[in-house]
């Protein structure tokens, strides 16, 4: 039996790279997917490569309580239930000293990478807890356990949502729904294109040299190698895993 057999699942930032691979994984492993993002066409192009027999999407503002309200509605509608929520959506801001930082893009992270993420999980706990339980998988990052010069906004965020998801895993426990945060490293991504350039302007190459550097494994992650532990954390060979903070990281968090 595939470890996704019968599950349906939500994906936030599922048009990008992160999104897509857990997609795939997912869809493999027999789930029914949604994927929710901003973008229409990319949305469309992501369901296209995984396959619509099992995939489908939504255009949502995660910021939005109507537009997160809808899309928990929508995956009922067409599904029946929902198991997994990979609250994955989020954005980088700018890269600037706290002095410099505009307010706008502070606030602008802010609301996608943390009340984004409330949102989803104020909505879907409920249905969830209906079906049963399930697994909810935040996406943090190493920037929720370090701090980096320029990143006050993706910092502060990605600190946030570990405190979210260990309140949410005591909560949950009773429901039958689990609770962690994964935590990649550098991945191979428009993501980190952008803080390359933002860090090096003109010199994202070397940029992107001493970001490895400072890896212990020499080398950014892929989006498949973070897929992987998502796959884990959403199915039941994780059953007694909640609360925890699981890093896909090259090893940069023993340093």
């Amino acid at each position: 039996m595939a470890k996704l057999d019968g599950r349906v699942a939500i994906i936030t930032g599922g048009s990008g790279e992160l999104g897509r691979a857990a997609a795939k994984r997912f869809v493999d492993e027999g789930a029914k997917v949604l994927l929710v993002d901003i973008e229409e066409r990319a949305l469309r192009d992501a369901v296209e490569a995984i396959g619509e027999k099992h995939a489908s999407w939504v255009c949502a503002d995660v910021t939005s309580n109507e537009d997160t309200e809808r899309y928990v509605k929508t995956v009922v509608e067409r599904y029946g239930r929902l198991d997994i929520l990979l609250a994955n959506a989020g954005i980088e801001g700018n890269f600037k000293p706290i002095p410099e930082y505009p307010i706008e893009m502070f606030d602008r992270v802010i609301a996608v990478n943390v009340r984004g993420v409330w949102l989803g999980l104020k909505h879907a706990i409920p249905v969830m807890a209906k079906a049963g339980g399930g697994s909810i998988v935040i996406t943090s990052s190493t920037a929720g356990i370090h701090g980096y010069p320029g990143g006050s906004a993706y910092v502060t965020s990605k600190h946030a949502v570990i405190g979210m998801m260990r309140t949410a895993a005591l909560e949950c426990a009773p429901l039958k729904i689990r609770v962690n945060t994964i935590n990649p490293a550098p991945i191979e991504s428009r993501m980190m294109r952008s803080i390359e350039a933002q860090m090096a302007p003109g010199l994202a190459g070397q940029a992107k040299e001493q970001f490895q550097s400072g890896l212990p494994l020499g080398r950014y992650g892929l989006p498949e190698e973070v897929a992987d532990v998502m796959l884990f954390l959403a199915s039941d060979q994780s059953r007694y895993c909640t609360g925890g903070v699981y890093m896909v990281d090259g090893g940069v968090s023993a340093t």
